[in-house]
């Protein structure tokens, strides 16, 4: 399988995704610059985390207008398998590929710590190697990591099996008190209606080796991978 990271100016996590799929996972892996406007042949393109644009005007705002974003929401709307993490969460809602938007963290904080989450939906791309419920151990690193949308939009989204994590305890309850940015519903993670573009704050790329503490990003990206 062949795999694709778009960096942008401010990408900190492009090199820690290569590191996983490459040396990790055996897989095929480029960098993609954000000034190319044209891409190759891809099963998978990662949009890393970081601060693009070091998050001025707002988290993924100035990437939107990336030479290679007008390739990359081609690439999507043709069905390829596009995965946002991070501030390539942030850059998928502004760009209008993913809906809603993110705001600032409810305690006005910059928050990095392991976080617990729940498969809201296993039958995606990106999840099928997870059971529904299954609760994953993975690390989170943001400032601007608070989901919002309105009711209408989260109706439709639920509806379409579109929220795929959410932020939970141990035991996989979801709560309030286990919501560690203010994220609406205690959304992680979600798709598009189509089910080929994800987008989630937690950082699957840094835990897929016991010594980093949890594995459990594996998940994510052998759901990729695995037919």
């Amino acid at each position: 399988m062949k795999f694709g990271i778009v960096v942008f100016p401010g990408s900190n996590c492009d090199h820690d995704c290569y590191h996983v799929i490459r040396h990790v996972l055996g897989q095929e892996v480029d960098f993609i610059w954000h000034k190319t406007d044209k891409i190759g042949q891809y099963d998978c393109i990662i949009l890393p985390g970081g601060f693009s644009y070091g998050d001025y005007l707002r988290p993924g705002a100035i990437a939107h207008f990336s030479p290679v974003m007008k390739q990359i929401k081609a690439y999507a709307e043709a069905g390829g398998l596009l995965l946002g993490i991070c501030n390539g969460f942030q850059i998928l809602l502004e760009t209008g590929l993913l809906p809603g938007a993110m705001r600032d963290n409810a305690q006005l904080k910059f928050i990095c710590d392991y976080v617990y989450i729940s498969i809201a939906n296993n039958n995606t791309p990106f999840t099928k190697q997870c059971s529904n419920n299954q609760v994953l151990r993975i690390p989170i690193a943001h400032m601007q990591g608070n989901y919002y949308a309105d009711e209408r939009t989260l109706a439709a989204m639920r509806d379409n099996g579109q929220i795929i994590f959410q932020y939970c305890d141990a035991s996989g309850n979801i709560n309030d008190d286990v919501n560690p940015n203010g994220s609406v519903g205690n959304i992680a993670g979600i798709c598009n209606k189509q089910g080929n573009v994800l987008g989630m704050m937690p950082h699957p790329e840094r835990c897929v080796e016991d010594i980093w503490g949890s594995a459990d990003g594996r998940f994510i990206f052998d759901s990729i991978i695995r037919p």
